[in-house]
């Protein structure tokens, strides 16, 4: 990586948690540069808008939520196992948070309006991306004799998804996870029903 790409990184790395703490519109050029210690001329002299640092830390934020996530159910060898590894994760999410100022997606989401329609696309594609995920992993534990035929599994991923990130905000506002235990429950529960 060269010097002007490493200082393109250093600021999205920087940027990133203010962005997701305050808002697109709440984050300020003067914010970035009190991060970034740098010039107006080096922020500018790598982005040529506030809206290019927004979706250059849109994707890097993306790129480590899918990471974290992948490395949550890397170990488990089953489909119901990486569901388990997910739903213990979320269990703890809301109060452990790895991102500072919550989920990306929610934040940036709720942005993410008519507003900003470049925006509003990446994070559709990141809503169907995830819904994906769940969807191929009900899929292959169908293939492998875990889970029973019937389930309709892009029904369950829109379920699992839309009640995980519901359970997030709701856990966020109220600074407790009791919701999101009522949520995961609620998806064990329906797994272990499809269950072989």
């Amino acid at each position: 990586m060269g010097k002007a790409a490493l200082t393109r990184q250093f600021i999205i790395e920087k940027s990133a948690p203010i962005f997701n703490r305050k808002g697109v519109a709440g984050t300020s050029i003067s914010d970035i540069l009190k991060a970034t210690k740098l010039a107006k001329g080096g922020v500018y002299g790598n982005f040529s808008s506030k809206e290019e640092i927004v979706m250059a830390v849109f994707d890097y934020m993306v790129e480590e939520e899918k990471q974290r996530l992948k490395n949550v159910t890397a170990t488990a060898t089953t489909s119901a196992g990486k569901f388990e590894a997910l739903f213990a994760h979320y269990e703890r999410f809301p109060m452990e948070q790895t991102v500072s100022g919550g989920c990306p997606m929610l934040n940036f989401g709720v942005e993410a309006d008519d507003t900003n329609p470049g925006l509003r696309k990446k994070v559709s594609e990141l809503v169907l991306y995830f819904q994906s995920r769940i969807a191929k992993m009900v899929q292959y534990g169908k293939e492998h004799g875990e889970f029973r035929e019937d389930w309709d599994e892009k029904k369950f991923a829109i379920r699992m998804f839309s009640m995980l990130e519901g359970a997030i905000l709701v856990s966020g506002v109220l600074g407790h996870n009791k919701q999101m235990l009522v949520v995961i429950d609620a998806l064990r529960e329906e797994m272990k029903r499809h269950m072989l």
